[in-house]
């Protein structure tokens, strides 16, 4: 296992509640190195952080580490299934609904 997904496996597996949920995938093309992470979707906010900050960290450690072995590292958080945020329903109506919630 290579050096960036041994320190990236660490850190989330630190932070999430379901450790045995965490999968992360190496990939290396000519713009560097892509590590892409999928939790589940309780352990997201863990991720993420509040405003990103911990998500901001994790990816400029991710960096150093990849200085360190002269490579240029990128993390993607992928969202998971099921989440709050992609079971949303769009907030926009359209103009019958919102005259019929008016009840003119």
């Amino acid at each position: 296992m290579e050096q960036d997904v041994k320190f990236l496996d660490f850190v989330i597996k630190s932070l999430v509640e379901k450790p045995d949920e965490v999968k992360i995938v190496r990939t290396v093309d000519e713009m560097g190195v892509l590590m892409t992470l999928d939790v589940d979707k309780d352990d997201m906010g863990k991720i993420i952080g509040r405003e990103g900050n911990t998500a901001k960290a994790i990816r400029t450690l991710l960096r150093v580490v990849g200085m360190k072995n002269n490579a240029r590292v990128n993390l993607k958080i992928n969202e998971p299934a099921g989440s709050e945020k992609a079971a949303k329903p769009s907030a926009s109506k359209t103009l019958d609904e919102a005259m019929s919630d008016l009840k003119l």
